[in-house]
């Protein structure tokens, strides 16, 4: 597989295709590789992108309907609406490199932008679900509120500093990608050439961009969302919410398990491949390829998550379903409201995705 590891650490020449497999020195056969890969991706890239474009512009358009009565939170769910939709609008071009017999066909400077443009919006979307969840932990568990609708430019610097990080870390894709042709596959691609400046440091440009992209990319927002949404837990336990506690136990748990049931897959498959790099093991083409079909399947399931997101940090909102109804009504679409959602009114200080005006009695958390 060509474009392999999600962020930066695209496939490079020295370790997903051009190595020895036995003591022979014969190389492997990458036919079946091909194959497999030129099927699925264009598949599961497709449903990633459909899914994740239409719900995600869904929530952007209830977003724009309802810009009046935003909330601290509200700011966060566009920016991740963008960080989300931008980086899905990258998957049709990898899925078309994967598709075509001549592989990537557009060149050296879209190669760079559309593989930047992924790793900023990939690094963005998961800071923002972290300060999603800090702000949440600051609210319910300290009482305290980090953001206020008397500063609305503290939740606006946030946003930009999440923003110009991610920027930061795209940095090597600016550098590094290239569309360089493939000889043992006959075809261009667009990847990481660290061969450029040095070929004696290949490896350790290959192990660095690996080792940001485990602990930035999905150890630190793991480690906040699980204390942030563990001490929530915690606080909502020792309450007395009765059904709004049930209730937002279960959102809880949703959020954690689905980012986790996304990525955790694609990272465990990706620390194995690093493991395996060197030419020690002795069916090296047998894991090689088992690791890059396992690479292809896992990174499709973590793009799901970006189609996911609307679900479950706005659709879960009984305010966010009236304003959307109310939008399909006035489109003409005749529709029955439920008593629930007529009952929610025109909060000016609630979230989409909470009729709750004190964020820290929210039970969608």
């Amino acid at each position: 597989m060509e474009w392999i590891d999600g962020i930066g650490d695209l496939y490079d020449n020295s370790s997903s295709g051009d190595y020895c497999c036995d003591d022979g020195g014969d190389v492997c056969d990458l036919k079946e590789g091909k194959q497999f890969e030129a099927v699925f991706i264009p598949v599961l890239y497709s449903v990633a992108f459909v899914v994740g474009v239409l719900g995600n512009g869904v929530l952007l358009g209830v977003l724009a309907q309802s810009r009046r009565t935003w909330s601290v939170t509200d700011t966060f769910i566009l920016h991740l609406g963008v960080a989300d939709i931008l980086l899905l609008l990258t998957l049709p071009l990898w899925a078309a490199q994967s598709a075509q017999v001549q592989g990537w066909t557009f060149g050296t400077p879209l190669c760079k932008i559309t593989g930047a443009v992924f790793t900023i919006n990939f690094y963005c979307g998961i800071f923002l679900l972290a300060c999603i969840s800090l702000d949440r932990y600051l609210s319910i568990v300290h009482a305290t509120q980090m953001y206020s609708r008397r500063k609305p430019w503290v939740v606006h610097v946030s946003c930009s500093a999440v923003w110009l990080f991610s920027l930061l870390l795209s940095i090597p894709d600016w550098i590094f990608l290239e569309a360089v042709h493939d000889e043992r596959r006959d075809k261009t691609v667009c990847v990481c050439n660290y061969f450029k400046f040095n070929s004696e440091t290949v490896g350790d440009w290959r192990l660095a961009s690996r080792l940001i992209y485990h602990t930035v990319g999905f150890l630190l927002p793991s480690a906040a969302l699980i204390f942030c949404y563990s001490c929530i837990l915690c606080r909502l336990h020792s309450g007395s919410q009765g059904l709004q506690k049930q209730k937002a136990f279960r959102i809880i748990v949703a959020v954690v398990m689905v980012f986790f049931i996304c990525w955790t897959p694609y990272n465990i498959t990706l620390m194995v491949d690093t493991l395996t790099s060197n030419n020690t093991i002795t069916d090296r083409c047998g894991v090689q390829t088992s690791l890059d079909k396992a690479k292809i399947v896992t990174s499709s399931v973590g793009y799901l998550h970006c189609s996911l997101n609307p679900i479950l940090y706005a659709f879960v909102g009984v305010k966010f379903r009236r304003q959307l109804l109310d939008i399909l009504r006035s489109l003409g679409c005749k529709l029955k409201m439920s008593p629930k959602l007529q009952s929610v009114g025109p909060s000016r200080r609630s979230s989409l995705w909470s009729n709750s005006a004190d964020t820290s009695n929210s039970i969608a958390v």
